[in-house]
């Protein structure tokens, strides 16, 4: 099974979200396992033995071992093989790795295949080269520290990045690294925890801060659990795997968990007024957390600069989005009168494809370059004379590069007077289509988007003015 298979059945089976931290300090153990031969192996075993039933999760933090020398090493060994026999629930190493290139690889070997883990924390700081070596072991899970528990995590976590903190701009990374991505959020900060749920409605949040470090469950889980009452992993060790009775400590904290997410209206934590109320806005915020709706300083194929660049390129990636982006072209184009559709490549094609897919309608697509060879074809597909075409692409900002595209469809007497696109950013382009006879529908205007973005705390008020004031002065 992969980490999440394994994951969603120890929540089932166990009806608990709750990782039990095993952070051995020996000078903490009892006379009885400190005479033990292996004794950090021997308290181990007592916290499995006795809350196996009880967690979603264990959790070893690898600096408690390698702390200990050899022999800690060979007790984290004997410990996560132990978990493995004895139970189906999975282990998250805590080693919180991120290095360059094949040190990165040398990590993740060693974590997946030395250790045997089922998960493992990293560090974002060295960007998504040094993340994805972990990621390529896809049935694996990878946990990104994004706002941690600690009180430092202020000095840089909430360093303001463009109006953003540091901590989402990671969030919104971390959402394109991968589907085995989760992130690592303190409890003891649930106004960021809420942010990144808003952020990355299906990712699961490694939650530590519970417990010694003085974390308020109730709050956090208000603000982390998503719309199932799921998705969140709360991570306990201290104040479970040194109580005087652990399984007594571990039932209590599962059954607080359980009863905070049977709370009515909890289980989604973003307030109500900002809740999408509609696909419409679902499928903005969608695009957003898989990075095709992007903000900084961009050189767009104009050459103009722009505080807002749109790559939908992205989709290819993102199944489910793209189904949901065909499904927002189909309602335009249902009441146009047309035989085929042709996709503008390159970004178009794939969600030409998804669309032709979704209405059963055919599709053609201009190329780019004429081959030289073959049939020479300036536009593959099946089609006939005469046949009334509607013209796809992913958006529009003048409107220029889409005579390019219409020009050889009508050079082989093909109709064209709809073009389609998701996204118009309402810079003209619509102005220029309708002086040269073609009318344009778009899905969604960017300055409605910049809206969405905006309530639902994706951009800032300010930047949300200063992209829209950057629009109408272009």
């Amino acid at each position: 099974m992969t980490f999440a298979e394994k994951l969603a059945h120890a929540i089932e089976c166990n009806d608990s979200l709750l990782c039990v931290g095993l952070d051995p300090r020996p000078d903490r153990f009892s006379p009885q396992v400190l005479a033990q031969s292996d004794p950090i192996f021997a308290f181990n075993k007592t916290i499995i033995d006795t809350t196996a039933d009880l967690v979603c999760a264990y959790k070893p933090n690898f600096a408690f071992y390698e702390a200990q020398g050899l022999k800690g090493l060979a007790a984290l060994r004997r410990t996560i093989e132990y978990i493995h026999e004895v139970t189906d629930v999975p282990v998250i190493l805590d080693a919180k790795r991120g290095d360059i290139g094949s040190t990165a690889e040398a990590y993740a070997q060693a974590a997946f295949e030395v250790w045997g883990a089922d998960a493992v924390t990293v560090n974002p700081y060295l960007g998504h080269d040094a993340v994805q070596p972990f990621t390529a072991y896809a049935d694996r899970g990878v946990f990104v520290l994004c706002h941690t528990s600690n009180p430092g995590a202020a000095d840089l976590q909430t360093l303001d990045c463009g109006g953003r903190p540091l901590y989402k701009i990671v969030a919104e990374q971390a959402v394109r690294w991968g589907a085995n991505v989760g992130l690592v959020i303190g409890a003891t900060y649930p106004q960021a925890l809420r942010a990144v749920r808003e952020m990355a409605p299906q990712m699961w949040i490694l939650l530590p801060g519970i417990g010694a470090q003085g974390g308020d469950l109730e709050a956090a889980l208000a603000a982390g659990l998503d719309q199932q009452g799921s998705g969140v992993i709360v991570s306990a060790s201290r104040s479970i795997i040194y109580a005087e009775d652990p399984c007594v400590a571990a039932q209590e904290l599962r059954d607080r968990i359980n009863a905070a997410r049977s709370i009515p209206n909890s289980q989604f934590p973003i307030p109500k007024s900002q809740i999408p109320t509609s696909p419409r806005d679902q499928l903005i915020l969608a695009l957003a957390d898989i990075g095709c709706v992007r903000f900084g300083d961009f050189t767009l194929r104009s050459g103009q600069r722009s505080p807002v660049y749109i790559d939908l390129r992205l989709l290819v990636s993102h199944p489910n989005v793209l189904r949901g982006v065909a499904r927002a072209y189909a309602q335009p184009l249902r009441p146009l009168a047309f035989d085929r559709l042709a996709a503008i490549p390159y970004a178009a094609l794939p969600i030409g494809t998804a669309v032709s897919l979704e209405l059963g309608c055919p599709l053609i697509y201009p190329r780019k370059e004429v081959k030289g060879y073959g049939t020479k074809r300036a536009v593959e597909g099946e089609f006939q004379k005469g046949e009334r075409v509607a013209v796809l692409d992913d958006l529009i900002t003048t409107g220029a590069s889409k005579l390019e595209a219409i020009a050889p469809l009508e050079e082989l007497g093909l109709q064209v007077e709809d073009v389609v696109v998701l996204i118009d950013r309402e810079q003209g382009g619509r102005k220029y289509l309708g002086e040269r006879g073609y009318r344009l529908h778009a899905v969604f205007g960017l300055g409605e988007m910049l809206d969405v973005l905006a309530q639902h705390g994706r951009i800032s008020i300010a930047q949300r003015d200063e992209v829209k004031a950057f629009l109408a002065g272009s």
